[in-house]
């Protein structure tokens, strides 16, 4: 097989002496040294977070403090990158609350396998998951990213709840209006 050698044209004295390029260099330079700048100083300065914009999701409480998530699990069935792992525990008969069906015993996200679409905020029939607009999510190892029931508690705060089903006599009262009460 023969080996073709090509022909390289020589220098141009300009070419030579590398004075286009240097004042192609100071031009980008002085364009950009007059340009407004854009650089925000995070994390005291944070960047505009879009409409719509889907962040990490977490868990949220009703306005008393209690938990809304009642174990239904649909979440986690309805995760495409199987990253919530529920599991199921019973309420106390004692409890003031005994009248909610479950709690979540254990409820873990792993935040390196979520892929936030947002399905398991849209399937949530108690508006108990949340996506927040958290962007910044640190760690120094890969169990920092998976993140249990009080570290979703923690991050997503309390909402307002629509829901009736901590009142007894409001869940009733509802459970009539919807034509369960025969």
């Amino acid at each position: 097989m023969a080996v073709k050698v090509i022909e390289r044209k020589p220098l141009t004295l300009a070419e030579r002496t590398y004075v286009p390029q240097i004042l192609g260099g100071l031009k980008v330079t002085m364009k950009n040294l007059l340009r407004p700048t854009v650089t925000l100083e995070y994390p005291e300065q944070l960047p505009v977070i879009p409409e719509g914009y889907r962040g990490a999701p977490t868990l949220v409480m009703d306005p008393h403090g209690r938990e809304k998530c009642v174990s239904c699990q649909l979440c986690e069935f309805v995760c495409p990158p199987k990253a919530i792992r529920i599991t199921p525990g019973e309420i106390d008969e004692s409890s003031p609350n005994a009248h909610v069906e479950k709690a979540p015993k254990e409820f873990e996200i792993d935040m390196l396998r979520c892929i936030y679409c947002g399905l398991c905020q849209e399937v949530c029939p108690e508006e108990a998951i949340w996506l927040q607009k958290k962007y910044s999510l640190t760690g120094t190892k890969r169990s920092d990213f998976v993140h249990n029931k009080q570290k979703l508690y923690e991050l997503g705060g309390t909402l307002p709840d629509a829901h009736a089903k901590w009142d007894k006599k409001k869940a009733a009262a509802e459970h009539a209006k919807a034509g369960g009460g025969h």
